[in-house]
């Protein structure tokens, strides 16, 4: 071969090489921008548009680069279309009767009497508009006719010393913050509409010493969650103000879940907030340093610090898993992601039968059923992982599961634990919720705060009680409650007196 010939070859096979890395390029970034447009227009719901039947025919499919080890095939699952009924009304609303009698009291065809022999009751709800009141404490000064004593009964305790604020109106301001995601000045607004002037600063300062009067509780619920056995964990972005530099930074809130329902467990769900300026991992560090058990978490490395010790066990997520799968299936319509999230719904089948069985029960059936499915599973992972390309968003999202994979079966060994992370993701989504409407926290002592009310308002909801009726019940009796009592002002030990008997039968 002559020289040019050898500089053409060599010119060849560098363009190949070039055309293969730029291919590779262009499809990682088409991923990374249907990514992008998903979150930003595209539906949440993580659910494929292929029928079960159709994916095991691509599962079964014989592949160019040798034979896949076969999965095993799945049943499509039988749905029926059910009618929607509309629901009652809840019994616990108050009623008001209205009775409709025609004008006749005669017969209009024969002119005799009319007498009653039945009805039709109808009900329709209506709302009645929230307003204001204002109570008045009048205590009399009595003085005595012989020396002059004077007696007065004792000032009633207010929720914030010297305050006008009752503790309906300050939990109403802290709900609609937190809860409803209604930012101060809009409630200012809302309340002005009824000539009631309370300017955004006044309620920025009951929100503040709320805060404050509440947090032996925060602390209450925090020892309460990090003295279980199994931990959920997980972050999100704040955008918290940074002074005199006239933008924000990016600051952290932090969800610790307590939630033994699903394996029976009996102590009380509780969920506690933490915030930290920014995402260094010696913030969890930090949080969990008392924590022994099982975390489950996320890939993030700020967690691995907590591995590396014998105390705490890590128990990797299966939603984030699916979801990487289920993005690139999604931008590139891949097949073998398909037939993968395809088992691993199987799996979340399995999860949904054994749900709030006990523990031993649930481990019993993860070792018959899930393990078999999770070994053929890796197999066919490792196989696929070979037939694409390794800069590929697909072979990301495999070495991602193939990677974590202990941590991942980790579940199948212990029925307390969880095949996924989704409790921490369901805590914080009110983050997400409120983060759109008031934008950024004021301050590092703001994200404190919503910590602090983010963790009563979702402990409340997780003991199935109306947040506000809670935070009002607690407002009226923690300003003289002993602090070494606390716990009787948790959410779980107020349920009988917040709820009424029918809606606890309900």
């Amino acid at each position: 071969m002559t020289r040019a010939a050898e500089n053409h070859a060599d010119d060849t096979a560098t363009l190949k090489a070039v055309i293969a890395s730029q291919r590779s390029e262009i499809e990682h970034l088409k991923l990374v921008v249907a990514k992008l447009q998903r979150l930003q227009f595209g539906r949440r719901a993580e659910r494929l548009d292929v029928s079960i039947d159709q994916l095991n025919l691509l599962a079964d499919a014989p592949s160019s680069a040798g034979t896949a080890p076969a999965l095993p095939s799945l049943e499509a699952p039988r749905s029926e279309r059910r009618k929607p009924v509309r629901k009652p009304l809840p019994v616990h609303l108050p009623r008001e009767t209205l009775v409709h009698t025609g004008t006749d009291s005669c017969c209009p065809d024969c002119g005799g009497r009319l007498r009653q022999i039945g009805e039709d009751v109808a009900e329709m709800l209506e709302y009645v508009p929230a307003r204001f009141k204002v109570i008045r404490h009048v205590r009399p000064k009595l003085a005595c006719g012989r020396c002059d004593t004077i007696v007065q009964a004792a000032a009633p305790q207010r929720p914030i010393a010297r305050g006008m604020a009752g503790p309906g109106l300050l939990a109403h301001v802290l709900v609609s913050k937190y809860c409803d995601h209604l930012p101060l000045y809009r409630q200012s607004a809302i309340y002005a509409r009824e000539e009631v002037d309370l300017p955004r600063s006044t309620l920025a300062g009951w929100v503040g010493e709320s805060a404050a009067l509440l947090q032996p509780l925060v602390e209450a619920i925090r020892r309460h969650v990090l003295a279980g056995a199994t931990l959920h964990a997980d972050d999100t972005p704040v955008p918290v103000l940074e002074p005199g530099r006239g933008r924000t930074k990016t600051a952290r809130l932090w969800t610790y879940v307590r939630d033994e329902r699903p394996a029976r467990g009996e102590a009380a769900p509780a969920v506690w907030f933490a915030y930290s300026p920014d995402r260094k991992g010696v913030h969890p560090q930090q949080h969990l340093k008392t924590f022994r058990g099982t975390l489950h978490a996320d890939g993030y490395a700020g967690f691995g610090q907590l591995f590396l010790s014998q105390e705490i066990t890590e128990s990797a997520c299966w939603a984030h898993a699916r979801r990487k799968l289920y993005e690139v299936h999604q931008a590139q319509g891949s097949p073998l992601a398909a037939t993968a999230l395809t088992h691993i719904s199987a799996l979340y089948a399995i999860e949904a039968e054994i749900r709030g069985r006990p523990p031993d029960q649930r481990r019993a059936v993860r070792q018959a059923r899930a393990a078999p499915l999770l070994g053929a599973l890796r197999e066919w992972l490792e196989h696929s992982l070979e037939q694409v390309s390794r800069k590929s968003g697909l072979a990301e999202a495999v070495r991602y599961a193939l990677g974590r994979w202990p941590a991942l079966t980790r579940y199948c060994d212990d029925g307390r634990l969880e095949i996924d992370n989704n409790a921490a993701e369901r805590a914080l989504r009110p983050v997400a919720l409120g983060r759109k409407n008031y934008l950024f926290a004021g301050s590092d002592p703001g994200g404190d705060r919503a910590a602090a009310m983010y963790t009563l308002l979702g402990t409340a909801k997780l003991n199935g009680l109306d947040p506000e009726a809670y935070l009002r019940h607690v407002l009226a009796r923690i300003a003289e409650h002993p602090i070494n009592r606390i716990d009787a002002l948790l959410p779980w030990n107020v349920v009988e007196q917040l709820v009424e008997p029918e809606r606890i039968a309900a």
